[in-house]
């Protein structure tokens, strides 16, 4: 299993990522399972706190930019009281965070073209 350190990541690589989120510090390993550069790639957890995360990246050229759209299908750990964080927390602060993310990255793509 090759491990990527920087630079782009293809299939069947892995990634680790870690991150606070409700002031815990997590670590989560996910691995490139599908990958149709440019228009997609899917990674998918390999190693961390959900029960299973899936995140797909989809990447649609149009006449002046790039329109990318991800998917983040989750499944939370313990069960029933699992579920019920999912509904009443996690989806919402997921959804928030890969905004913030994707707004983060959007501007440092951006800034790269001045």
């Amino acid at each position: 299993m090759k491990r990527v350190m920087q630079g782009p990541i293809g299939m069947g690589e892995t990634v680790t990522f870690e991150a606070t989120h409700f002031g815990i510090r997590q670590r989560l390993t996910s691995k490139i399972t599908e990958y149709d550069a440019p228009r997609l790639f899917v990674d998918t957890m390999q190693k961390g706190a959900f029960k299973s995360l899936r995140h797909v990246h989809e990447f649609v050229q149009r006449e002046d930019y790039t329109l990318m759209t991800d998917t983040l299908y989750l499944e939370a750990p313990f069960g029933i009281v699992g579920k019920i964080a999912e509904k009443a927390v996690l989806q919402r602060y997921m959804k928030n965070f890969l905004i913030y993310r994707n707004r983060q990255l959007k501007k440092l793509i951006e800034s790269k073209g001045e």
